[in-house]
């Protein structure tokens, strides 16, 4: 444990001693904050026009469903930009520094060093999520909010972001050159979006494998209010995955060495 937590204190050092942690806080603040701007204005603008309607019409706009659910998933393509930002150093840059080498022949396991970098990375996705979660306590002060579907759709974008950056950390191990690394980790990302695109022109079977194997859907779920333990599961599994074959990615690598 405490060989991870020196990693972990290493990089954190390393996210905060440079620009890094917070030109990346502050894009995707600015824009989430530019979307949940529009958003809050749209849900004027409509209560604006329904204030004269019916009863039964006015019951129908709900800020949750306006706000809330398009916030947090804007913040899946968002976090597909940064993470693969946050995450492009971690191994990629060792490499180019030639300390990729001393990692790897230190008493210190591959093992202790892809835990102690993720949870890194992770505490700053937390940071910065909760930062941008103060969007909807200012809202909250304005409108009445349902909570339900805010702390489930939370939920949903934290347990997210552990697979996201389980695949940047991925891409970074497979390379040295940072850029390479980023883009990597974003067409990686991508590809797991676009599954669930993809899903609509499958047929019965096929669609059910990739609606399962989508990322998004099963956030959507979570947004929804909808927190299934399947959907926990899944994210904590896809997680898990990426960061197995990363570590046998970095043992290979170590034998060789």
């Amino acid at each position: 444990m405490g060989n991870i937590l020196a990693i972990f204190g290493k990089e954190m050092r390393s996210y905060f001693g440079s620009p890094v942690a917070y030109v990346m806080a502050g894009v995707f603040l600015l824009f989430t904050g530019f979307v949940f701007r529009n958003q809050v204005l749209e849900f004027h603008d409509m209560s604006v026009f329904l204030q004269f309607a019916e009863y039964e019409q006015k019951s129908r706009l709900n800020v949750n469903e306006v706000v809330v659910e398009s916030f947090f998933e804007f913040q899946t393509f968002v976090w597909m930009i940064v993470i693969p930002m946050l995450t492009m150093r971690l191994y990629a840059e060792e490499k180019r520094g030639g300390t990729y080498e001393l990692l790897m022949t230190s008493p210190i396991t591959s093992g202790q060093i892809l835990m102690g970098k993720f949870l890194a990375c992770y505490v700053l996705y937390v940071l910065i999520e909760v930062f941008a979660l103060g969007y909807l306590g200012i809202l909250s002060m304005y409108a009445r909010i349902d909570w339900g579907p805010v702390f489930s759709g939370a939920l949903g974008v934290l347990l997210q972001g552990g697979a996201f950056i389980s695949v940047g950390i991925l891409a970074s191990s497979l390379t040295e050159n940072q850029i390479i690394a980023a883009v990597l980790s974003f067409f990686m990302l991508i590809l797991l979006w676009i599954i669930d695109w993809a899903a609509r022109f499958a047929d019965d079977v096929l669609f059910v494998v990739l609606k399962f194997l989508s990322l998004v859907e099963h956030t959507r779920d979570m947004i929804e209010g909808v927190v299934d333990t399947h959907d926990i599961v899944f994210f904590m599994s896809a997680t898990v995955f990426f960061l197995f074959v990363t570590h046998h990615v970095l043992e290979s690598r170590r034998w060789r060495a």
